[in-house]
């Protein structure tokens, strides 16, 4: 969701600079790693005795609320969730936020809320481990590997999770470098969703079609 649908980083460079006054910890150490990974996993390393979904849900669910200007669309992301929505494709949202903060920044920016979400509550690991990915998969009816399935990532953790689950990924540059992504081995290189259109579904399969498409090298 952050970083491929909807850019919350102003949003998150002040929460976590709250937080990390609040239990003591460098926000810019907090920052280094924080993205694209579950809270409670990095509270486990900085603050075990935050690391609890009680405190993490609360703390999440306040990120909408109290910064709610400073979020807004990736660009392209409407344009491709509201045909594909449409016309039943089969999508889910697979994150490492929890659902108060996924269901509040959706209804603040008023998108589309998936059928099936997978949390950072569903798994006991977070990415870039691929059990969200593979849960994801189980719940839309995909588990079978000879299934094409795609993978629309923008952190170097979540590559990785949708590579290690059999997923093709697509990797956006939207909250880190082109070199860093990169390094996480994506199947392909896009700038945002801008570069991402639905075409169509036909028997369960969704065609999409891809402008300014960058494929690494083998």
């Amino acid at each position: 969701m952050d970083g491929t649908i909807i850019d919350s980083t102003p949003a998150v460079i002040k929460h976590w600079h709250r937080i990390g006054n609040e239990i003591g910890v460098s926000p810019e150490v907090i920052l280094q790693t924080s993205h694209g990974r579950r809270s409670i996993d990095i509270l486990k390393i900085l603050a075990p005795e935050k690391a609890n979904w009680e405190y993490v849900c609360d703390m999440e669910a306040a990120l909408p609320r109290d910064y709610s200007e400073d979020a807004v669309e990736i660009p392209g992301a409407r344009a491709l969730l509201e045909p594909l929505i449409e016309n039943k494709g089969n999508w889910a949202i697979v994150t490492s936020g929890t659902t108060p903060l996924v269901s509040g920044w959706l209804t603040k920016l008023n998108l589309p809320t998936p059928e099936v979400l997978v949390s950072a509550e569903s798994v006991e690991n977070g990415k870039p481990d691929p059990t969200c990915y593979l849960l994801g998969r189980e719940k839309l009816g995909l588990s079978d590997s000879s299934k094409n399935i795609l993978v629309l990532e923008d952190s170097p953790a979540g590559i990785k999770s949708g590579k290690d689950a059999g997923c093709k990924v697509i990797g956006l540059v939207t909250s880190h470098t082109v070199e860093q992504v990169l390094a996480a081995e994506p199947d392909f290189l896009v700038k945002d969703l801008a570069s991402v259109k639905f075409i169509e579904t036909s028997n369960g399969r969704v065609t999409l079609e891809f402008s300014n498409l960058w494929v690494p090298a083998a």
